[in-house]
Formats: C-alpha cells, structure tokens, sequence
C-alpha cells in the first residue's frame, strides 16, 4: 500500500484574490484526484485556504504555464491576480532570472514585466513587488464571450433581467467572460444574493464572472466582483481589465483607470491604437508549507 503523498505549497495573494500555488514540474497529482484536492486545498475552514489553485507547469509554448482552477474545482481559462502571483513565484524561487516573461493560460500567452526591489535572501537578489501584465485584446464579439444577448458584433449596455429586475450590461472577455454592470452605492450591494443568479444565467452558456462597477471619474471606478465558480473575491483582475474596458466603451472614463477593488487597486490601460489592454499591480507571497495530498 502507497503511502500519503506529501505536496508543498506557497499560498499568494494580488490585491487580496489569494490562491494556493503549486509547482507542477515538481508535484505530480493524478488527474482522477486533483479536482477533489483543489477544493480541499481551497476550502478556508479545512484546507489551506483560497479562491482556487494554480499550477505552474512546464510548457513548451511560453517560460511557464498558468494551470488555474476554482474553488469549487472546475477549470478557468485566466486570472488576472493569478499570472502576476506566477510570475513572482518564478522569479522570487529562481526559476528564471529573467524581468520579461511569458506565461501561457487558456491557450493564450500573456507577456509580464516584473518590477523588483533588493532582497539578497532570494537567488536573483531581489523579490518582486510589481507585475506589469499585457492582457492582449480585448474580445467583443458575443458569440466568443461567449454571451447570447447584443447585436452580433458586441454586447454594450444590453439589457438583462436577473430575479424580476432589469440590469443593463457591457460583456467582454480577457481570456474569461465577464459582465459588467454599472450601479451607484455599490460598496452596500448584497452581492451574495443577486451574484448566483448573474453567474448562472442562461444569458451565458459558460456561465459569467460579473463585476458591478460604480464610475468616480473619468479615472476611478469601485468595483465589486463575483467570479463563477468561486463566489465574492477582493480583487479579480482580468474583472478589473473587462470593467475598465466597458468604461471606456460607454464613454464614461478616459484610457486609463485605477480600479479601486476591496483588496487593493489595480491600474488598466487600453491602448487603443494597439488593441492591447495593460494591467500593473502587486503581488504578495503569504506563507509556504506542506500538506498531504493524496
């Protein structure tokens, strides 16, 4: 009889959206296990503790994989706050040496600058304090958010009606899709309530992350998030991405955004003229240790 296999972790937080972090090249987990030890790895009452579980694999395509899972233990396809966490993981480990790389998530591979400050206790000399993340393009088109409601070519501010109340939406995806929804008082929104109903709505036949966004300025907006498979988190990133890019669709703010989340802020830029949407925030090593996996 085999006995329990021992996996180390390095639990990471961006702006308050925490995952357990795993080194896929090192941990090798049967894919008839790993679903249930995600969400044991998740749960915050009797695991580790976090809004899901990213791998970081080898791969072939990019320097790294982004392998992200949630809570619940279905697949995702990118986080935001999770690519920066990996790229400080293989930097402040070692893994590279490198302030430029590229991480592949979902089949898209995404390009990150890391800005770092001297900590002679890590193998390059320093840690990393800040990411700087080229998201890629934004895609519009419903039909690959996918999303079925706008008029073929985008979904802005269409209408959707959630438990007997009409909503209006802005839907975009950055490698997830996302709907975005614009609200005053947001900070008093009993999310937990309408959240569920948003993310399963037959709108969205892969469900919805949904983000209510309350517009400062022309440069600041409050965003809340429920993310599918999850629930409410502090901070999502690619949410933050989706939200500022409905902003600017609207009309409602310039290029640039600082998304003020419950964790942190995140700042957004669209380059219009290069379709490329930029995203620059921190990312936070919490604590390492071991568990018992299978």
């Amino acid at each position: 009889m085999m006995g329990a296999m021992i996996m180390k972790f390095t639990k990471m937080h961006g702006c308050g959206n925490d995952y357990v972090y795993v080194n896929g090249a090192e941990e090798i987990i049967p894919s008839d296990k790993k679903e249930e030890l995600i969400r044991k790895l998740s749960d915050r009452h009797f695991g580790i503790g976090g809004d899901g579980v990213i791998f970081i694999n080898p791969s072939d395509e990019a320097d790294f994989e982004m392998e992200m899972h949630n809570a619940d233990g279905s697949y995702s396809e990118m986080c935001g706050n999770g690519i920066r966490c990996v790229a400080k993981y293989v930097y402040d480990k070692g893994l590279t040496s490198s302030k430029k790389v590229s991480i592949i998530s979902g089949g898209k591979v995404r390009y990150l600058d890391l800005f770092t400050r001297e900590n002679k206790s890590f193998p390059n000399g320093e840690e990393v304090e800040r990411v700087r993340v080229n998201m890629g393009a934004p895609v519009l088109k419903p039909e690959e958010i996918p999303v079925k409601a706008g008029n073929g070519e985008t979904a802005i501010d269409v209408p959707i009606n959630v438990c007997g109340t009409d909503y209006r939406m802005t839907c975009v995806s950055m490698g997830n899709p996302h709907a975005v929804v614009f609200m005053s008082g947001v900070k008093e929104l009993g999310i937990e309530k309408i959240g569920p109903y948003f993310e399963n709505h037959e709108m969205f036949p892969r469900r919805t992350n949904t983000e209510f966004a309350e517009v400062l300025n022309r440069g600041e907006v409050n965003m809340r998030v429920w993310e599918r498979g999850t629930g409410e988190t502090l901070a999502c990133g690619t949410g933050a991405c989706a939200t500022a890019v409905a902003c600017i669709l609207n009309g409602l703010t310039d290029d640039k955004v600082i998304v003020h989340l419950l964790g942190g802020d995140l700042e957004i830029e669209w380059d219009r003229k290069e379709n490329l949407v930029y995203m620059t925030g921190p990312a936070t090593t919490v604590f390492e240790g071991e568990i018992t996996a299978v």
